[in-house]
C-alpha cells in the first residue's frame, strides 16, 4: 500500500482532521434506539466532521468493539464501544433543565462578587458537577424561561443566529406605546451594535395598555430593553415567556424542571441535529 495515500491532506494554516487525543471532544448525546452509521456517531461526538470520519475509517483509525473497521456504512448500536485514534468515544450523561428565572439573579455559572446566580437555584452536585451551564443569558432583572444543559453542540446551535430560534417576551413599558412606536420596532431600529427589529408585537389585553407580547429571534445583550429605549420609552418589567417553543407553564419563579425526551427531540430538530 502506498503510504502517501494514507496521509491526511490539509490546507495551509488548518489543523489536520486527525483528532487531538489531549483535547476533550464535545459532549454529545445521540439516540441509539435504532443503530446509526458510524461516521454520524463520530461526527456527533465533536471529534471531527462526518467527511473526516469517513477518511479516518478508510485509514484504519477507527475500531468498533475492538476490531478495526474496514468498510463504510457500518452501524453503531447501544452498548457498542467506539475508539477513534486510540481515544474512546462514548455518549455522556446529558442534562436538560428549564428554569423559570427570578429577578435579581445573574445568568452565569459563578460570580466573583458573590451575587446570586441561576446555578444557585439548581442542585450543585446534581448539575454543576455534570458541567451544566446556561444557554444564552437573561440579564439580572429579566425573568422567565432559561434553558440549562451540558450538551455543548445543542447549546451552540440554539444560540447561533443562523438557526433563528424564537424568543417571546412579556414586556411592561413605562408609557403606553403609540402605533408609530410599535411600527418602528417592526421596521427596525439602529442600535450601537447594528440594526435590530422584532418579528411580532401584540398588545396584551390587560386594560392598561402598558404590556406587550414581543417576539424576536436574535439574542443580543439587553436587546429588548435597548430597542424600547431607542423608541423613547423604558422597560419596567421583562419576562421571557417562551424560548424555542418551551414555556414555564407549571413552573414557579425560581423553580425548575427537566425537559422530557420529546422536548429534547424537538429542540434537536429545530437546529437540524
Amino acid at each position: 500500500m502506498d503510504r502517501r495515500r494514507g496521509r491526511n491532506k490539509t490546507r495551509k494554516g488548518t489543523a489536520p482532521s486527525q483528532p487531538d487525543s489531549s483535547r476533550r471532544p464535545f459532549e454529545f448525546t445521540i439516540d441509539l434506539t435504532e443503530p446509526v452509521r458510524l461516521n454520524r456517531y463520530i461526527a456527533r461526538s465533536g471529534v471531527c466532521s462526518r467527511r473526516d470520519a469517513d477518511d479516518m475509517i478508510k485509514r484504519g483509525l477507527v475500531k468498533l468493539n475492538g476490531e478495526v473497521v474496514s468498510e463504510m456504512g457500518v452501524k453503531v448500536k447501544d452498548g457498542d464501544e467506539v475508539v477513534v485514534n486510540g481515544k474512546h468515544i462514548v455518549p455522556t450523561d446529558k442534562q436538560y433543565v428549564l428554569l423559570n428565572k427570578p429577578t435579581d439573579t445573574i445568568t452565569t455559572t459563578s460570580d466573583e462578587k458573590g451575587r446570586k446566580s441561576v446555578m444557585d437555584l439548581l442542585g450543585p452536585y446534581e448539575f454543576q458537577s455534570k458541567g451544566v451551564f446556561p444557554v444564552g443569558r437573561l440579564d439580572r432583572h429579566t425573568t422567565g424561561v432559561l434553558l440549562l444543559t451540558n450538551d455543548g453542540m445543542l447549546a451552540h446551535r440554539l444560540t447561533h443566529p443562523s438557526y433563528e430560534i424564537n424568543k417571546e417576551y412579556l414586556v411592561q413599558t413605562r408609557d403606553v406605546l403609540s402605533d408609530h412606536q410599535i411600527e418602528k420596532l417592526l421596521a427596525g431600529v439602529e442600535l450601537e451594535d447594528g440594526a435590530a427589529k422584532v418579528d411580532k408585537v401584540v398588545r396584551a389585553d390587560d386594560g392598561t395598555g402598558l404590556n406587550l407580547i414581543l417576539s424576536i429571534h436574535e439574542g443580543r445583550n439587553r436587546q429588548v430593553r435597548r430597542m424600547i429605549e431607542i423608541i423613547g420609552s423604558e422597560v419596567i418589567k421583562l419576562d421571557r415567556v417562551r424560548y424555542a417553543g418551551l414555556t414555564a407553564k407549571g413552573v414557579r419563579k425560581g423553580k425548575w424542571r427537566r425537559l422530557s425526551r420529546a422536548e429534547v427531540t424537538t429542540l434537536y430538530r429545530k437546529v437540524k441535529l
